[in-house]
Formats: C-alpha cells, sequence, structure tokens
C-alpha cells in the first residue's frame, strides 16, 4: 500500500520496493515505476498500484472421476504480476489519491481467475480416470496438468500475470469412500501383521519344542548314566561282598585248620599222657602184686589222707582202736 503524506492543494506519494505506481492524467501515463515517489495533483491524477512480489494463492476445490466419485484437490498457486501496465489497464488496481487504498478488490479478482483456470485443468485431467486410478497417480501428473495449463493460459498472459509455481498438496476422496478403500489395504496389512505373529509363536513353539526334546534327551542321557552309575555301585558291592566272601573262606579255612591241628595236637598229647599214665599205673600195680592186703590198706589210707582235706582234729573211738590193733596183730601172727 503507497503512503500518501496530504498537504494543501498536492499529495505526495512514496511507493515500495514490491509495488509498482503510475500516475495517469488525461488517458496518460505520466509517472511509473516500482518504489516510486513523486508529488500530484489530487483532482487530476488517477493513481494505480499493481503489486510485482510473488503472491501465494491456496486453492481447495471439488472435482469428479470417470466413475463419478467427488475428490478434493489442495494445492497452492505461487503467481505474480509480470507486466503491470497491462494488469492495471485490464483489472482495477486504482487507488484513492487521499488515502493510498485500492477502490476495488483486484486481488481478489486475480485469485478468482487463477481458481478457475487451475480448476478447470484439474478438473479435465481427473474426468479422464477412475478414484483408484486418481488416487494412484498421486499429486504429480495434477500438479504438472495445472502447471502447464496455467503457464499457457492466453488469458492470464493477456492480464500480465505470470505462474511462478504449482503445488498440490493432497487429492482426497470422501471419508466414507476413502474408508472404503483403505479398507483392503488395511485388511492385507492386518494379515501380514497376523501371519508375521503366527510366524513367530510357531517359531517360538518350535524353540520350545527343541528346548524340551534338549531337556527330554538330557534326562535320559542323565538316567542312562544314573543306571550305569548303579549298575557299577552294584557290582563294585558284589566285588566287595565276593572278597569279603573268599577272605572269610580264606579265614574260616584258616581258623578251621589250625583248630583241627590244635585238637589233633591235644589228643596227641592226651595219648601220649595217657598211655605214659597207663604205663606207669601198670608199672605201680606190678610193683603192688604180691604185696599183703594190710600193706594195700596202709597205702590206701596214705592215699586217702592225702586227697582228704587238712584235719585239725581226729577222735578215735576204743572200738575202732581195739578192731585196728585186732587186726594188725593177726595180721602179723599170720605172717
Amino acid at each position: 500500500m503507497a503512503d500518501i503524506a496530504r498537504y494543501p492543494l498536492v499529495r505526495h506519494l512514496r511507493g515500495s520496493s514490491t509495488s509498482h505506481v503510475e500516475q495517469v492524467r488525461h488517458g496518460r501515463t505520466v509517472r511509473a515505476g516500482v518504489g516510486a515517489s513523486f508529488w500530484f495533483r489530487p483532482l487530476g491524477a488517477v493513481l494505480n498500484e499493481v503489486p510485482v512480489d510473488d503472491r501465494e494463492l491456496p486453492l481447495l476445490f471439488h472435482a469428479r472421476t470417470s466413475d463419478f466419485q467427488d475428490v478434493t484437490v489442495q494445492a497452492t498457486v505461487t503467481y505474480r504480476v509480470t507486466d503491470p501496465t497491462t494488469a492495471a489497464g485490464r483489472i482495477d488496481f486504482s487507488i484513492g489519491p487521499d488515502t493510498g487504498q485500492w477502490r476495488s478488490t483486484p486481488l481478489d479478482q486475480v485469485a478468482g481467475m487463477l481458481t478457475e483456470s487451475a480448476q478447470q485443468y484439474a478438473i479435465d485431467l481427473l474426468a479422464t480416470a477412475d478414484l483408484p486410478t486418481a488416487l494412484a497417480w498421486g499429486v504429480g501428473p495434477l500438479r504438472t496438468a495445472v502447471a502447464e495449463g496455467l503457464a499457457g493460459d492466453e488469458r492470464l498472459a493477456q492480464t500480465g500475470i505470470s505462474v511462478v509455481g504449482v503445488r498440490v498438496v493432497a487429492v482426497r476422496p470422501e471419508p466414507e469412500v476413502e474408508k472404503a478403500l483403505r479398507t483392503p489395504t488395511r485388511e492385507q496389512v492386518q494379515q501380514q501383521a497376523d501371519r508375521a505373529t503366527f510366524e513367530r509363536r510357531a517359531v517360538a513353539v518350535e524353540r520350545e519344542r527343541a528346548i524340551g526334546e534338549n531337556e527330554l534327551q538330557t534326562q535320559i542321557e542323565l538316567a542312562r548314566r544314573e543306571e550305569q552309575l548303579v549298575t557299577q555301585r552294584g557290582a563294585n558291592a558284589r566285588r566287595e561282598a565276593e572278597e569279603a566272601a573268599a577272605a572269610g573262606s580264606v579265614a574260616a579255612e584258616a581258623a578251621a585248620r589250625r583248630t583241627v591241628l590244635s585238637a589233633e595236637a591235644g589228643a596227641e598229647s592226651t595219648r601220649l599222657a595217657g598211655a605214659a599214665q597207663g604205663e606207669a599205673e601198670a608199672a605201680r600195680v606190678a610193683a603192688y602184686d604180691g604185696v599183703g592186703d594190710a600193706v594195700l590198706l596202709s597205702l590206701a589210707v596214705r592215699e586217702l589222707a592225702a586227697n582228704l582235706p587238712r584235719i585239725e582234729t581226729l577222735v578215735l573211738s576204743p572200738d575202732l582202736v581195739s578192731t585196728a590193733l585186732a587186726q594188725l596183730g593177726a595180721g602179723r601172727t599170720t605172717a
């Protein structure tokens, strides 16, 4: 927007570096330029201010595909006025000499013209494809079609407007249709996720089975080794018992042999002692052969006295002494 200073009978205009300002008097351009600054009389001056900087125009419009599906196109068009004089002659860019503001809405007219043109090229392209194809294209073909169409648009060229760039942000169908289109892909992704889950579970089950088999094999190996250990312990115990039995048998045989030898030695000793005693008894009996009864009786009494316990006191009755003396006297008479 131009900056206008008001003075009596005259005005001073000071433009900006992004605006083309021109002064028209009696249908003839008196002054024109970007960033112009000049004095003018308000009663006889017509002022035009045309912006020459790049401007962004967001677009949001609907189009229909060949299968009668409604889609929403969101885009942005960047444009600029390359011929301000021509643009001022086609669109009202005049400003008030007192306020410096546009008398109309020229930028809205430019935006409407660009919107209609871009929308027409986008609709022409989308009408040749069905909805899945249009969505599969993405934004590339649509951006190219709109950019090429606007670049070759004669109306824009005749107005002095050129398109710097076109950006298509999105091409989206209606929410219900978009949800329906997403369902097969979502189901496919879900199936792949379920398949991955099942495969992961299968791998986990297989690993658990392998671990179980390893544990079972380990237990079997431990049981086998334990069996071998029990067998070896039994064999060792049996061998120890056999060795102990053999040692006991040898010891018993040695003890029996010692007992037999001892018995034989005792028997032989007893036999020899008996024989010697018999011989001595026979010799003693032979010595007593022919000895009288009185002598034998005396010997018997002596032997008896030798084997009787010790007698402290002996009492002899008269009868016994008489009898003994009688027998003694009779024996002497006989002798």
